[in-house]
């Protein structure tokens, strides 16, 4: 029996590539603080350990006792405007956590492949499109943190031999994401709000704009990639080619909800205005993988999930570290 650990598993993204792994065969242990994810999440025929990747023994043990043949890591916090205003937390999960993770994969020696979801936060700003050649500069802490830990990869093929897949997927939407978060997934808090019968709050004018991913995009891919040898120790951007306004964006999910939006337009954040990536490199490796759903139809399904599911009360971040500049609307 193959043995796989997903981290962040009860998350949309993680539950997705778990059930894609179970699919396949695999023995999954999903390993999920329930902080960002849920357990209804969760398939039952999955193995969930409630813990945080920071609890080192925790993790040691999981990995002694399991002797994981693929470790697949989506755990993370991926806010990336909020992590100007929580460097501590951003590091000590996004980095630290992680390498929790490799230090484990290294020591138990039964690890196959380390697969590793980073972001296109690594790039920065006046990139684009987004091409894996690029020389990264992060623009946030979030992307700093996720360029660590594929420089720490590396370090860890070329020391211990422990090989890797790095995916850095952009803006992904779908089913069973936490639509309760203000701080991060526009999509799931344009849905909730919508449900809310409250305005859409954009920061900035609209005008900034991304590609984005339906999960049914990314999941199959980074579950699969293991399969394929000549995908291993290199990086890949996945998800969708087209960019969209976030006026446009409102336009698509005002259509699917039926409804006529009223927006309320915030002070612009400090983030990058455009991003979008280059997919070309993934396409010559993954191409019979691409699914590529079309913005209308990927929202469409989303949409009739958070309306069959409720909207969520939207959360406050409680560790806030530096409050200088913070945007009004997450005081």
């Amino acid at each position: 029996m193959i043995k796989s650990l997903v981290t962040g598993g009860a998350g949309f993204i993680g539950s997705h590539v778990a059930d894609e792994l179970i699919s396949m065969g695999h023995e999954v242990t999903v390993l999920d603080d329930l902080s960002g994810g849920f357990r209804e999440n969760v398939s039952r025929k999955a193995q969930l350990i409630v813990g945080n990747i920071l609890d080192a023994p925790l993790i040691d043990g999981l990995f002694k006792e399991n002797e994981y043949n693929f470790v697949f890591h989506l755990a993370a916090y991926a806010a990336e405007g909020l992590s100007h205003f929580i460097k501590r937390f951003n590091y000590q999960n996004n980095l630290v956590g992680s390498v929790n993770l490799i230090n484990a994969s290294i020591n138990c020696g039964t690890v196959k492949c380390f697969v590793f979801t980073s972001s296109i936060a690594v790039y920065g700003r006046n990139q684009i499109p987004m091409d894996e050649d690029m020389l990264p500069r992060p623009e946030d802490p979030y992307g700093i943190a996720k360029l660590g830990v594929e420089q720490d990869l590396r370090e860890s093929l070329e020391v211990f031999g422990l090989p890797h897949v790095i995916f850095r997927p952009h803006n992904v939407y779908g089913e069973r994401q936490n639509i309760g978060d203000r701080y991060r997934n526009v999509i799931g808090i344009f849905l909730n709000q919508i449900m809310a019968a409250e305005e859409l709050t954009v920061f900035g004018d609209g005008t900034q704009t991304r590609a984005f991913s339906h999960v049914a995009d990314v999941a199959p891919i980074i579950a699969k990639s293991i399969e394929r040898s000549d995908a291993y120790n290199e990086i890949y951007n996945i998800g969708a080619d087209k960019p969209y306004s976030i006026i446009q964006l409102i336009e698509v999910i005002s259509n699917a909800m039926g409804i006529h939006p009223k927006v309320k337009y915030l002070a612009a954040r400090n983030e990058v205005l455009h991003a979008y990536s280059s997919h070309e490199k993934a396409r010559r490796v993954f191409g019979d993988l691409f699914s590529n759903v079309p913005l209308e139809e990927g929202i469409r399904r989303m949409a009739a999930w958070a309306q069959k599911h409720g909207r969520r009360q939207p959360g406050r971040f409680s560790q806030i570290e530096v409050s200088k500049n913070l945007p009004e609307a997450w005081r």
